[in-house]
């Protein structure tokens, strides 16, 4: 994973750039506007820090320029700005969450690891248990056999799998798996769709081995020991 980080104080950069350090993840400091969209043509990037304020121009405009380009990846913004104004020009440009400086590098990094767990998600996983998971094509199998899927199914299946071991909230799951409708879904919608599709992969719907209810706060997908 390469992450962008656009920070024109360099000690700052260069500090975010450890607290979100992790194995197979790689980060481009850049510390000027120019320099982040050069970097741009060299290579993948699958997510971005940008600051606001910046000494070439605006990490706003920035923003609605990569949401405006098909950027779908996570970006997190960093603003010197205290006011609501300006975190809902930060969320209306495109921006998906924001720390308002200063901040606490373990804040930093709780928010931003939050959003990656939310779009990094798998395109095709086999898994020892016997499943075969693949979220591009809409194809799934369990012991070789194919499971057919709804939509909403395949989504709620890929976030929780996604997770594996880390408690997802109702809330979590219900943005993400009708984010245009939250609003205007009865929760009980998301317990319809855990039922069937424990229904349709668990060997024993009612003690499911790998969709987990916790209680009072949501699911999660069971790590096989």
């Amino acid at each position: 994973m390469n992450i962008l980080i656009l920070e024109d104080d360099i000690a700052l950069c260069r500090g975010i750039a450890l607290a979100l350090a992790a194995y197979n993840r790689e980060f481009i400091l850049c510390h000027s506007l120019s320099e982040a969209k050069q970097q741009l043509q060299s290579g993948r990037t699958d997510a971005f820090i940008l600051d606001i304020n910046l000494p070439d121009g605006s990490g706003l405009a920035f923003c609605a320029e990569l949401r405006g380009a098909g950027f779908t990846v996570p970006i997190l913004m960093l603003t010197a700005n205290d006011s609501e104004l300006d975190m809902v020009a930060g969320l209306e440009t495109g921006a998906d969450d924001y720390v308002t400086k200063p901040f606490s590098l373990a804040v930093l990094r709780a928010r931003m690891e939050a959003l990656l767990r939310r779009y990094v998600i798998p395109k095709a996983a086999v898994d020892n248990d016997g499943f075969l998971f693949d979220f591009e094509q809409l194809r799934f199998e369990k012991n070789g056999r194919a499971v057919e899927l709804s939509k909403t199914e395949a989504r709620l299946l890929q976030l929780l799998y996604a997770n594996k071991g880390q408690i997802l909230t109702r809330e979590q799951l219900l943005e993400h798996i009708w984010p245009d409708g939250t609003v205007y879904v009865y929760e009980n919608a998301l317990s319809v769709s855990v039922r069937r599709l424990r229904s349709k992969l668990e060997d024993n719907p009612s003690d499911p081995r790998f969709i987990k209810t916790i209680h009072r706060i949501g699911y999660k997908w069971a790590v096989s020991l």
